[in-house]
């Protein structure tokens, strides 16, 4: 099982880069019977149908990196080392203090998401299966980009619950529509986030940045503007477009928020941060 789609433009190609790393919903049998969660669950913690909102991105001028695995398999906004001694009780250097690291150990509502503590040795095979190639393979298409355009735009796509829930800092509090994560406006040109405000503003979208995500692993890691990398990771409100509660697209709703989307791509494939 392929842990990743990448899909570049044959022609009219831009300086944008989409990433969407939680919308797969796959779980290879390698990993199966170490896995804790149902089909439910895997959907209600994934970034369902993030990537067919991109899906026009191609078609804009932008790359496309997409995700084919579950979140539960490997978290791909974590870093390799992001890991608690509760779920790999013999690993020789963890940094992570939380159990949604890397690999999570509990679902979002604070289910078991493991059967057992993985052991170091299974831990580095699922990151060199699934983990290393996805980043690879982004890290190496931002080197091209960079190379034949002087720059690289990298959007991480994701989406959150409309609501804040148990075990998240805002717990119970509704969310912006869209909340764009920039590290504190350090991971990209003011250029390029200025643009991603007002094109949602214009919308009639509520933007609120940093709050609740600054941005993850890919944010912090590939976010480096002053050697050409400029990351921003969007997190729209899901309630925008599906049903919380059944998983259904709002057909209408999607259709507007995906023709949107493909806009922001256009436009961010004509800004030059330099």
């Amino acid at each position: 099982m392929l842990p990743f789609e990448l899909t570049v433009p044959e022609g009219g190609r831009t300086p944008v880069i989409v990433e969407i790393p939680h919308a797969g919903l796959g779980i290879p049998e390698a990993v199966r019977d170490e896995t804790a969660v149902d089909a439910l669950r895997v959907m209600r913690d994934a970034d369902l149908y993030v990537d067919a909102l991109y899906a026009d991105a191609p078609a804009r001028g932008a790359a496309l990196l997409t995700a084919t695995l579950s979140r539960y398999v490997v978290d791909l906004n974590r870093a390799p080392d992001d890991v608690d001694l509760a779920t790999v009780p013999d690993h020789p250097a963890p940094r992570g203090v939380q159990p949604r690291g890397v690999v999570w150990r509990l679902t979002t509502d604070g289910l078991p998401a493991l059967r057992r503590p993985l052991t170091f040795a299974e831990l580095s095979v699922r990151l060199a299966r699934y983990h290393a190639p996805y980043h690879e393979a982004l890290h190496a298409e931002l080197l091209r980009t960079r190379e034949r355009f002087g720059f690289a735009v990298l959007v991480a796509g994701h989406s959150m619950p409309s609501v804040g829930r148990a075990g998240h800092a805002d717990t119970g509090t509704r969310r912006a529509d869209v909340v764009p994560g920039t590290r504190g406006r350090t991971s990209a040109d003011r250029r390029i986030i200025e643009l991603v405000d007002a094109h949602f503003r214009d919308a009639g979208l509520s933007v609120r940045h940093d709050d609740p995500y600054r941005g993850g692993f890919t944010t912090a890691h590939y976010g480096r503007p002053q050697e050409g990398f400029h990351t921003i990771q969007i997190e729209l409100n899901r309630a925008l477009y599906v049903d919380e509660r059944s998983g259904k697209r709002k057909a209408r709703d999607f259709k507007r928020l995906r023709r949107l989307l493909a806009e922001l791509v256009e436009k961010l494939g004509r800004v030059d941060p330099r």
